[in-house]
């Protein structure tokens, strides 16, 4: 049997990369946190960041520099999630919302790894999380 357990991201200071996303989700970084791993439990899995030397930013949508993974964040409200997030240090990277409200955009966290906050039609949230008509 296979089971995802770890989502590990590469940046410059592990604490720091996992305070933002801590605050982004609003979960706490673990306890036994440290300078060489930290990370944030996310039901099953843990979003963990890790240090690496001479570390090089994606530079998304620049294929120089790919991004090499994403994560997308489903909102309730997509303005109010986006002021949340700059605030934090996020850079907005790209509009992709029509006027209806529903679609996504793309931000920078403050190391360079692009993630989306989304605002899908038809999405309902449960306390398993959101279900998304047609893919659960």
């Amino acid at each position: 049997m296979l089971r995802l357990t770890d989502f590990i991201i590469d940046c410059p200071d592990a604490m720091k990369l996992a305070a933002f996303y801590s605050e982004v989700t609003g979960l706490p970084v673990k306890a036994d946190s440290n300078a060489q791993w930290a990370g944030i439990r996310l039901g099953d899995i843990e979003l963990a960041f890790t240090p690496v030397e001479d570390y090089r930013a994606p530079q998304w949508p620049d294929s120089e520099h790919p991004k090499q993974f994403h994560l997308d964040f489903e909102v309730d409200d997509i303005e109010a999630e986006q002021r949340r997030v700059l605030a934090l240090g996020a850079t907005l990277k790209q509009e992709c919302v029509g006027p209806n409200g529903y679609g996504f955009r793309v931000y920078a966290d403050p190391v360079g790894h692009p993630f989306c906050l989304c605002r899908n039609k038809g999405v309902v949230w449960t306390d398993e999380g959101p279900v998304r008509p047609g893919r659960d």
